[in-house]
């Protein structure tokens, strides 16, 4: 299997998924803003939505969207307890997460990395993303991760865009179960070794 990437972006979310489930991908970086891979690929012919990350699976086929890539990943090793099984409600709990993550935390960064974009549309963004902040830490004051004490999926996602409060002018301070939530993501071998190979870490 095939990665197509770009450092930090929400393709570093498959890519833990993958590492923590001991899955081997060779990893293609992206420059989203030519849509041309580190071999010389036209990005769009591959993913003609433009956007990582894309995983191109063993039979040549492409799937795309990052919640999707991560429950795929998962079901690739049951065992490594990164998605309760199919079926189950945990498993509707694990989407869930997913679905919140992608719609309301996710999207709302858009308009705060759009150079076009203006003020108001970037304090809305800011305020937006302030409000499901204050209802992860809410969620948080009593668990390790997002489904309880075992990291899934969904941690991988939602750490890697929370990461992105680094960039945006947004501060974790007033929410202290999410910014402990971080670093107990970061802290972990798989999670570190992975930022250590997008040059996210050292």
């Amino acid at each position: 299997m095939k990665l197509y990437y770009s450092p930090g972006a929400c393709s570093l979310s498959p890519h833990i998924v993958a590492t923590e489930a001991g899955i081997p991908v060779e990893l293609e970086k992206v420059n989203l803003a030519e849509h041309k891979t580190e071999t010389g690929q036209d990005y769009m012919k591959v993913n003609p939505k433009g956007y990582v990350p894309a995983l191109r699976l063993d039979d040549g086929s492409v799937l795309t969207e990052g919640p999707a890539i991560v429950q795929y990943l998962a079901d690739q090793n049951p065992a490594s307890g990164l998605a309760p099984k199919a079926g189950t409600i945990e498993r509707y709990r694990l989407q869930e997460w997913l679905n919140f993550i992608g719609t309301e935390l996710h999207k709302n960064f858009g308009p705060l990395f759009n150079k076009a974009s203006s003020d108001d549309a970037k304090n809305t963004a800011k305020t937006n993303i302030n409000k499901r902040l204050a209802y992860l830490n809410d969620q948080l004051a009593n668990r390790q991760f997002l489904l309880g004490s075992n990291f899934t999926v969904a941690d991988a996602y939602a750490f890697t865009i929370i990461n992105w409060t680094n960039f945006a002018g947004i501060d974790l301070k007033p929410y202290p179960n999410v910014a402990a939530y971080q670093a107990r993501v970061s802290g972990r071998p798989k999670v570190h070794e992975t930022l250590k190979a997008e040059g996210l870490a050292k």
